[in-house]
């Protein structure tokens, strides 16, 4: 991956990383990437040279999420929905194609209903975006349960495990160390609330939306996603055979379906399915 920078956005310090540009690819659409839970831009690592191979590639920590400073009142995905519109400005991008999987996925549909024409087109899954809420497992715990100061390294492990080098392991545990991953569950303790907001606003949604899942998602969130792909008017469903982290578990699948569907799939799905 490339250099990873800070630039400030909101009064807050953000962590993101950028491709370099070249010659053939200014007239490219963009790729902006948001990071999941609990993780960072680094999520991206397995995917980055086949991403950013024919496009410019912006990734991001979103606010309280990997490396980046947060702000109390922007953990929820109706907020961070709003605050994703301020990167695309911030960073000048017309019209870029939004990566958004696990937490980013309710925040980009939030942002792509209330605003239309700011996506060219929405890239989510892996993250709870329909209500009744169809989560599992620990993450179901995480969102409904109160449970004081987590341990942030336990939680990495979790839902981490080995699939990451250690270099990048250690990224995660510091994204999260300290009070951050406590601050960090207070996104996902607002689903309940937010998901219930969102739920008549994605038949609205005219943005076209690739929905990626994993079969066997221990967390609820393949059924969540086809929920999603039925609720949504301009959707495409792909699952793979993998757990909850497509894009770490099966990067060479996962980044095949993305450069597909900016590469000109996404274009069948406009206007309906």
């Amino acid at each position: 991956m490339d250099e990873e920078r800070f630039d400030v956005i909101d009064d807050l310090g953000i962590r993101y990383m950028a491709s370099p540009v070249g010659r053939d690819d200014r007239e490219a659409d963009t790729l902006l990437l948001l990071s999941p839970w609990p993780e960072s831009l680094y999520a991206y690592a397995p995917t980055w040279s086949a991403l950013s191979a024919e496009r410019p590639v912006v990734a991001v920590d979103l606010p309280g999420f990997g490396r980046s400073e947060g702000r109390a009142e922007l953990m929820s995905p109706r907020v961070m929905g709003e605050f994703v519109t301020h990167l695309v400005d911030h960073f000048g991008l017309e019209q870029p194609h939004a990566v958004g999987p696990d937490v980013g996925t309710a925040a980009l549909l939030f942002a792509a209903a209330a605003q239309p024409d700011l996506f060219r087109s929405v890239v989510v899954g892996g993250g709870a975006a329909t209500h009744p809420m169809a989560l599992a497992g620990e993450l179901r715990t995480l969102v409904t349960e109160d449970l004081g100061q987590p341990d942030g390294q336990r939680l990495v492990a979790t839902f981490v495990g080995d699939r990451v080098s250690p270099e990048i392991r250690a990224d995660y545990a510091a994204a999260y160390a300290g009070d951050r991953i406590a601050r960090s569950l207070a996104y996902l303790r607002s689903y309940p609330e937010d998901l219930a907001a969102l739920d008549p606003l994605l038949a609205t949604i005219r943005t076209p939306v690739q929905i990626i899942a994993g079969r066997d998602d221990p967390y609820g969130l393949a059924r969540d996603a086809e929920v999603l792909n039925e609720k949504l008017p301009a959707s495409r469903l792909d699952v793979l055979d993998c757990g909850h982290a497509a894009w770490e578990e099966q990067p060479g699948s996962y980044a095949g379906i993305v450069t597909d569907w900016v590469d000109g799939s996404y274009l069948g799905v406009v206007g309906g399915r």
